[in-house]
């Protein structure tokens, strides 16, 4: 059976959601505290997935995410280096996804672990808990996204704007197929390749381009600001009661996401019944 490593710590809230995903989805979950994974590193190499929760790591009071991905690229970097060359997947989910933009884990499009791109705050000024339509992008390298379309998910956050270093690096996301996930109207469906704009409360914290999750170039690590592991089964959708049979049926939830990696690395392992 795959296992998961989800990482727990100060101020993470999401950790038993985003393990009772993974365990729904057909692996074993282990909830670790950052401080057990720094004092015996060696935890990381039992397993085949890694998995930043959400929450608000130390509070965000320097900002989201940044002590906790300042604490673990300082005592945990050959680690994760050698985690992510092992093949392995590693996911970070809202507070988890800035954690590894903060750490230069994504995209690393230079391949020197340095921030390329961030988070920032909601250009509402507000913190925004919502349901969001998300599209993914059929052409990306993501692992965790394959043979996906689109998806209703709840987003909450108060520093979930994407935003880029430079022109370059949005046209090397585009071109390498690293944006995985974008914003996308609620009411309309858009053609994969086409970026018009999506407007707020579609696109809930301004993020350039729509980008609501990316990839590294190798398409095993992901980062996202929406919150699969919210909506695990479909009665969690707020509509669900107002729905036709059709639409209920035709729903996919967050669990898609899951399967996905955990399908990749069963192959990946050989394990039969893949």
């Amino acid at each position: 059976m795959i296992k998961v490593c989800i990482i727990t710590g100060y101020g993470i809230n999401a950790d038993m959601e985003l393990s009772a995903a993974f365990e729904i989805s057909g692996s074993h979950a282990s909830r670790i505290h950052i401080r057990d994974i720094i004092e015996k590193p060696g935890i990381l190499h039992d397993y085949d997935i890694l998995a930043f929760p959400g929450g608000f790591s130390f509070g965000d009071h320097l900002g989201s995410g940044k002590v906790f991905a300042n604490l673990f690229k300082r005592n945990l970097k050959s680690g994760l280096d050698l985690f992510i060359g092992e093949g392995k997947l590693v996911i970070g989910i809202c507070n988890g996804f800035q954690v590894l933009v903060k750490m230069g884990i994504l995209p690393n499009l230079a391949g020197n672990r340095m921030q390329e791109v961030s988070l920032v705050r909601n250009l509402s000024g507000k913190f925004e808990d919502r349901w969001v339509k998300v599209r993914f992008n059929k052409l990306s390298r993501c692992v965790w996204t394959k043979g996906l379309k689109s998806m209703d998910l709840p987003v909450r956050h108060g520093e979930g704007r994407f935003v880029v270093k430079s022109g370059s690096v949005l046209d090397a996301l585009k071109k390498e197929g690293l944006a995985a996930a974008r914003y996308t109207m609620r009411s309309k469906e858009y053609p994969e390749m086409e970026y018009e704009p999506v407007e707020y409360p579609d696109n809930p914290n301004g993020s350039v381009d729509n980008i609501a999750g990316i990839c590294d170039l190798t398409g095993r690590v992901f980062g996202l600001m929406p919150h699969p592991e919210a909506f695990l089964i479909p009665e969690n959708h707020p509509q669900w009661a107002r729905m036709s049979k059709k639409e209920k049926s035709a729903m996919d939830t967050g669990l898609l996401i899951f399967k996905n990696g955990i399908k990749y690395m069963e192959k990946e392992k050989g394990i039969t019944g893949y």
